[in-house]
């Protein structure tokens, strides 16, 4: 469907909001809900800017997410259901929104973290430009108490998440005038959090770094940066700390050996590569068949790396024969079993005529 490039590409587009149309969109949005238009829209560079200028916001009234995005959405997909039947709905979604959903979900809730991380525990700061106080925040704390990881959730679960609602929308494109005001939101601005008489709207990523499956991933610096410098780290989807990535260009066996965290351990061996690693370690083959060699690594609170080394039988066009490394479980007892599973076959199952 051409409409899914178009979703695609707003759940990961970065860059400056169209301020205009996003308020555009709000106004919008609020009105097809039954609603007065709001009175002020706050401007901020990030959700975790966004979370602060809602703790320190005044006179904005309750929030009327309810009003704008969950009741318009919850009664649009009964509509629809109800319209296409069962099946049809399961297939509009099956080509729309699921195609989507796992990255999109998976991106917010790392924002959501991020956001915590940061701010839990945290004195609640001056808030950003634009915003009035009255010495009171959202959850009815003065600015200066600190902020609990359970106040900022709930805040941030208060929040419509504009370009990342780009699965959900994108089921309905077409379909419900209903939504036109959250979708134009969505294809022109970040999170937002919708109150009676006050909007606070974030600005989108100026950097957005994912692999082909669709997770965060950058050797180089953040995964995903706000232009106030909220930034996520990430390799491979993990969560890593800043400097972390500078120390990956000069690793060696001995400093992955000695990393106490398992999992910032398996990204150091991602990135050195596990067939380096074994020649570096001193491993020694476990098992040996007409298949290729097993490896096992013995890891510290961690299961043990295993590996099968195969020779392409193929040569290449200059006459060598290439060499691979194929990570299999480690209950892996042989050379053979190794190669079979990662066909999804069982030992006595595989039986290559030809490898290749």
């Amino acid at each position: 469907m051409q409409h899914m490039d178009k979703w695609r590409a707003v759940a990961a587009a970065t860059g400056p909001a169209d301020r205009a149309a996003a308020e555009a969109g709000v106004r919008l949005a609020y009105r097809t809900a039954g609603l007065a238009e709001p009175e002020r829209i706050v401007w901020v560079d990030s959700p975790r800017a966004g979370v602060e200028a809602v703790q320190a916001l005044s006179g904005g009234g309750p929030s009327v997410r309810e009003e704008v995005r969950t009741r318009p959405w919850a009664e649009e997909r009964r509509r629809v259901h109800d319209e296409l039947g069962p099946a049809g709905w399961t297939e509009l979604w099956n080509s729309t929104g699921a195609r989507l959903w796992d990255t999109t979900r998976a991106l917010a809730d790392r924002i959501r973290a991020g956001v915590v991380d940061e701010l839990a525990g945290r004195p609640v700061s001056s808030p950003p430009s634009g915003v009035e106080t009255a010495g009171r925040t959202v959850d009815g704390a003065t600015p200066q108490q600190p902020s609990s990881p359970h106040q900022i959730r709930h805040l941030l679960l208060d929040a419509v998440l504009g370009q990342h609602d780009a699965a959900w929308l994108a089921a309905f494109d077409g379909r419900s005038e209903r939504l036109d005001g959250l979708a134009r939101v969505a294809a022109h601005a970040g999170w937002w959090w919708p109150y009676e008489k006050a909007v606070v709207m974030c600005e989108r990523p100026t950097v957005l770094h994912r692999d082909e499956a669709g997770r965060l991933d950058s050797g180089e610096g953040p995964a995903l940066a706000f232009p106030d410098g909220f930034s996520l780290y990430a390799w491979r989807g993990m969560p890593v700390p800043a400097d972390f990535l500078d120390e990956l260009s000069s690793i060696d066996a001995t400093r992955i050996r000695t990393e106490e965290n398992a999992e910032l351990r398996r990204v150091m061996l991602e990135h050195y590569g596990y067939d380096r690693y074994l020649a570096e370690s001193g491993a020694k083959p476990v098992h040996k068949d007409e298949s290729g060699i097993l490896w096992r690594i013995e890891l510290v609170d961690d299961e043990d790396v295993t590996m099968v080394e195969v020779v392409n039988s193929t040569a290449e066009p200059d006459g060598t024969f290439r060499t691979y490394w194929l990570r299999v479980p480690p209950t892996t007892r042989t050379a053979k079993a190794g190669v079979a599973w990662t066909f999804g076959l069982q030992e006595e199952q595989y039986e290559p005529l030809r490898q290749t």
